[in-house]
């Protein structure tokens, strides 16, 4: 590896390939936005560790996680089809 880092499955732009231009827009122009995609970030990795395994947690806990990365998603997605 080159020292790159490889995003979590799951990214923002792996969801939205073809509103690449739309993220990035809106990120730098809505504060709202921009939060929404870091909190979106901080639970995919959250969810990535814990489908590692790393560290273990309960399936309750797992399965909270991706309820939560689903309702970013769907936040994200009515954002980026109003924009």
């Amino acid at each position: 590896m080159t020292g790159e880092i490889m995003a979590a499955p799951h990214a923002i732009h792996e969801e939205f390939p073809d509103d690449a231009q739309k993220i990035h827009d809106l990120k730098l122009s809505n504060n709202h936005f921009a939060r929404l995609l870091e909190e979106y970030d901080e639970v995919n990795d959250k969810v990535h560790s814990a489908e590692s395994y790393n560290p273990p947690i309960t399936d309750e806990a797992e399965k909270q996680l991706r309820q939560q990365r689903a309702h970013l998603k769907d936040q994200i997605a009515a954002m980026l089809s109003g924009a």
